[in-house]
């Protein structure tokens, strides 16, 4: 098995969902006596909420190059967000970091969907670095919520989900986005905030959910098991 990097802490609720699904998809392959070999450094999440640009760039650039020096032959950021930092830090380290947007393309691939609804928080919505790699990887339309429901998103988001509080309200609010989003052409849904998948689930709605939590930890452990 190839060592793998893990970069958490935002959520720590995250880091804990990426970590249990790794362990359990390697495990499904090795058998239960034996586990993955990961190394996780876990940030922490008020990095985040200063939305100093400059500041995540460079922490997470040290970071993963502590993971790469310890042994880590990729990495792995453990949400959505923190991959806004993806085009500044990875031509600065010589280990590949595994995309969220690569986990999310394929299974749209896989499932023939050519656009898609994106939610999340305001920076994952309105940011390019999950939509923009969908567009220029896998030619996939990415369609978001409108202003003032961003906004509500993002309180559900940094408010709530990610301090581990899950309301019938958010999950309301959730369903009716998706709807809306399918209205509007939207042939799947990208769940994309890692707690979002604890408050909707496929059962919930007609059209595919593309967990991008569970998508990506499947592309964290096809790498350690060498089937990328």
């Amino acid at each position: 098995m190839r060592t793998l990097g893990m970069i958490g802490g935002t959520s720590w609720h995250s880091t804990i969902m990426y970590y249990r699904l790794i362990n359990e998809l390697v495990g499904e392959k090795i058998g239960t006596g034996a586990n993955p070999p990961l190394i996780i450094h876990s940030i922490n999440i008020q990095l985040m909420r200063e939305q100093n640009k400059e500041k995540i760039n460079t922490k997470y650039l040290e970071v993963s190059q502590k993971l790469q020096n310890a042994g880590a032959e990729a990495i792995v950021i453990c949400a959505n967000t923190p991959h806004m930092v993806y085009s500044y830090v990875q031509p600065k380290i010589k280990i590949p970091i595994l995309h969220i947007g690569d986990a999310v393309g394929k299974e749209a691939a896989r499932l023939s969907l050519s656009k898609l609804g994106l939610l999340g928080n305001k920076p994952t919505m309105t940011g390019s670095f999950i939509s923009g790699f969908l567009e220029k990887e896998y030619g996939i339309e990415t369609i978001i919520p409108i202003e003032e429901n961003i906004e509500r998103s993002h309180y559900y988001v940094s408010q709530e989900l990610t301090q581990g509080k899950f309301t019938d309200e958010a999950k309301d609010f959730y369903l009716e986005q998706i709807k809306l989003l399918h209205e509007r052409g939207a042939q799947g849904i990208i769940l994309g905030c890692t707690e979002l998948p604890i408050l909707i689930q496929q059962g919930h709605i007609d059209i595919p959910l593309l967990e991008s939590t569970n998508l990506h930890a499947q592309l964290a452990a096809d790498f350690i098991l060498g089937k990328e």
